[in-house]
């Protein structure tokens, strides 16, 4: 690591040798692109990344020669990703020894194309999946017989695998109309097993063993949820709201049975909107505790995450950021429309770059909402970006554009939360921080927290938490994160008017809770 903890030398090292004798194998000088060491599965190779926001060079080492040197597959082009599998073929009429490479040259939503070892360059690459404008390319597993390949199609997450030998294709069923899916832990090349994890808004977290050849799947294990859960008393469904530009956004709920679209219903709305990131509409054992009180949970998929392809993300980043701002905004009108809410019993929640989206929206529309939650929000997005000596900015540059261009400079300075507080009412509000957060410091809440105070015209609450042990994650240990967790629901239901006693069914295993992956857990 150097100063800004980013990932920039790769050294080697003898067993059985003292370390001063290492040699340094590589060192990464662009301070916007950071180091990553992986092997393949098949073990043949070992791969050396490096990459940035939008851009990824990848050199290849035969395992069996460790003290070789490393070849370069393609070099970095700006714009240009790319990520490598290996197969050492089934015979001579499958094509041998050859690389998998995942891409999204001329490819927005990224395609798949092979190369062989001797001569990997792109001028070698062959296609074998297609860019398509409606589906996403997310990854491809090799297996010895099988090609497993991730996607994501309409907003969902898919998997599809195809039997290298024959040619048959299988796609997976799922049964909810929004749910999570992810690869398991598949370490072995030769194997017809492929281990993948699903959740969705009523089922905890499943593993399942999936025979790609008999197509049997068997259910590995479940996530206890305590407390007497029962799904059956719950729905879920996923909505399109309409944006400003027309656009349908997704938004997945999950609500009581039996509640009534009259307006009266209180409602907690996330999101996240970042990075290209997808918001997983998975199983969160601590949002039990509001659902029993009669709230309505929402995940607003706005754009600047990846649901519906790259597309997706590029209309929320750079110049187009306040995509993500509007298309929540647009969210929480569609679902008060609807009758599922109302603005006195909407609250909302985001962390780290949910944050900023939190505080862009509080600014934006602050009456829309009566209660917010900002988890170490990213709120002083110019100064932060400016700065190139704390961990991440320069690399951020890639997602928020660099500050010291003009156009860049005013456009995010138009939507950066802490330079845009007004005097005006804003709705309760709560912000978390940590003292040793290294990607959002703590002094970024705190003086949003101050300008707030210093502006709003409301007697709202406003309250500022800072960890002072945890960093960017929040606390360790189940107990600790579920005390972080009861805190802000707690705050959510007082100002809601809510009764906190609620009932004693609240799924108090939080091995489960998903609820803050986006923004790498709550931090308070």
């Amino acid at each position: 690591m150097d100063e800004t903890n980013r990932p920039y030398q790769l050294w080697r090292h003898r067993l059985g040798t003292l370390i001063h004798s290492d040699e340094l194998i590589y060192e990464e000088a662009d301070e916007g692109f950071y180091l990553n060491l992986t092997t393949t599965r098949s073990q043949a190779y070992i791969l050396l990344s490096a990459e940035s926001k939008i851009t990824s060079e990848v050199r290849f080492l035969d395992a069996r020669t460790p003290t070789g040197e490393f070849q370069l597959i393609h070099g970095r082009q700006p714009g240009l990703e790319y990520s490598v599998a290996h197969h050492p073929g089934m015979a001579a009429d499958f094509g041998g020894d050859r690389f998998y490479i995942v891409t999204n040259d001329n490819a927005i939503n990224f395609k798949l194309m092979t190369a062989p070892i001797s001569k990997p360059s792109k001028d070698q690459w062959t296609e074998i999946i297609p860019h398509r404008d409606d589906i996403m390319l997310s990854a491809v597993d090799l297996f010895a017989d099988h090609l497993v390949i991730y996607e994501r199609e309409q907003g969902l997450p898919t998997i599809r695998i195809q039997k290298l030998s024959t040619g048959e294709v299988t796609k997976l069923a799922f049964p909810e109309p929004t749910y999570a899916v992810s690869s398991g832990f598949m370490p072995e090349f030769h194997s017809n097993i492929l281990r993948f994890i699903y959740s969705d808004l009523l089922n905890p977290t499943c593993v399942f063993d999936y025979n790609m050849d008999s197509h049997e799947r068997v259910l590995k294990k479940q996530q206890p949820v305590l407390g007497g859960y029962d799904p059956s008393r719950y729905s879920s469904q996923r909505l399109m709201a309409p944006a400003a530009d027309g656009t349908a956004i997704p938004i997945s709920l999950v609500y009581p049975k039996g509640t009534v679209l009259d307006g009266s219903n209180p409602l907690h709305l996330v999101g996240y909107g970042s990075y290209g990131y997808s918001y997983p509409a998975s199983f969160s054992s601590t949002r039990l505790s509001r659902l029993e009180r009669g709230v309505v949970c929402a995940i607003a998929h706005v754009r600047g995450g990846g649901e519906l392809g790259r597309p997706w993300y590029e209309q929320g980043k750079f110049l187009h950021k306040a995509n993500t701002f509007t298309d929540f905004v647009a969210c929480a009108e569609f679902l008060i429309d609807q009758g599922w809410t109302q603005p006195s019993k909407l609250a909302i929640s985001g962390g780290s770059a949910g944050g900023l989206l939190i505080g862009a929206v509080i600014n934006l529309r602050p009456a829309l909402f009566q209660v917010a939650i900002a988890q170490v929000p990213f709120v002083d997005v110019v100064t932060t970006i400016l700065d190139p000596s704390l961990p991440l900015s320069v690399m951020e540059w890639d997602e928020w554009g660099n500050p010291n261009e003009p156009d860049f400079y005013h456009y995010m300075k138009s939507y950066s939360p802490y330079d845009n507080v007004q005097p005006q009412a804003y709705p309760h509000l709560l912000v978390t921080a940590g003292l040793n957060d290294p990607r959002v410091a703590y002094w970024e809440p705190a003086k949003w927290v101050a300008k707030l105070r210093s502006h709003k015209t409301d007697g709202h609450r406003l309250l500022l938490k800072t960890n002072m042990e945890a960093g960017h994650g929040g606390a360790s240990g189940r107990y600790q994160r579920l005390r972080e967790a009861a805190f802000e629901d707690a705050f959510m239901l007082d100002c809601l008017g809510l009764n906190c006693g609620g009932s004693d069914r609240r799924g108090l295993d939080d091995s489960s809770n998903d609820e803050h992956q986006p923004q790498d857990g709550a931090e308070t």
